[in-house]
């Protein structure tokens, strides 16, 4: 459940963004380029901070990261939804370009081996990635509609995949989403294993997606050093 907060249920309160008083009823707007700055600035913190966190972070803590008062964010945002919509949207539009480059690789196998990696990669680096694309927020229309392009462009490529003798038959393309809770669960671990754990569990499923019959053509990289008091000893 989402951390709620003062600032998370009230409307904007009132501060001094976009106006200036001059003591009495009438207010003067800022230049437009203060706006466009304290947008940006919020975006920035939130990608920052929500890779660190996750999506559950206060809005009090991104307005503090990027510098602003709590009514500059609602001013911008109105409210967590539309904020996290906004970063969610940009992850997604990155993923999108990723998904496009495996998908004109000549060897739709490797293609798809990239892909998976790189998603790997991605999820391990941004906490709020994994929690943004499962939750609610990604149902917006425009989200919807870039992940159901996507989703589209995937399946294409498992096709071609499975057609070229590199991928096994029996992958369906509703298996990225087991791909995508394992290696989300590693990005709990100590960042300073996070990495090297994920590598191995995407080489380990990389290796059983290939179709039988096929060398291995595939090594495992190096075992986390990560023991397992490590485990039990990580935040929560």
């Amino acid at each position: 459940m989402a951390e709620t907060t003062q600032f998370d249920a009230q409307q904007a309160p009132n501060d001094s963004d976009g106006a200036v008083s001059d003591g009495h009823d009438s207010v003067r707007p800022k230049l437009r380029a203060d706006a466009a700055d304290n947008r940006a600035r919020i975006l920035a913190a939130a990608r920052e901070i929500i890779a660190e966190r996750g999506i559950e972070v206060p809005m009090t803590a991104i307005a503090r990261r990027a510098g602003v008062g709590a009514a500059t964010l609602f001013r911008r945002f109105p409210d967590r939804r539309s904020l996290i919509a906004e970063v969610f949207a940009t992850q997604l539009t990155h993923c999108e370009s990723v998904l496009e480059e495996a998908a004109a690789d000549p060897d739709p196998w490797h293609g798809f081996c990239t892909f998976v990696e790189d998603l790997g990669r991605m999820q391990i680096e941004d906490r709020g990635f994994t929690e943004a694309f499962l939750s609610a927020f990604s149902e917006d229309a425009g989200i919807d509609e870039k992940r159901l392009r996507a989703e589209a462009v995937f399946a294409d490529l498992v096709e071609r995949a499975q057609k070229s003798g590199g991928l096994r038959p029996d992958f369906n393309p509703s298996d990225l989403l087991l791909i995508f809770l394992a290696n989300g669960g590693i990005s709990e671990a100590p960042p300073e294993h996070a990495h090297d754990l994920s590598r191995r569990l995407i080489a380990y499923l990389l290796q059983s997606f290939e179709a039988n019959g096929r060398p291995a053509g595939r090594s495992l990289p190096r075992p986390s050093r990560m023991r397992v008091g490590e485990v039990f000893a990580a935040p929560q």
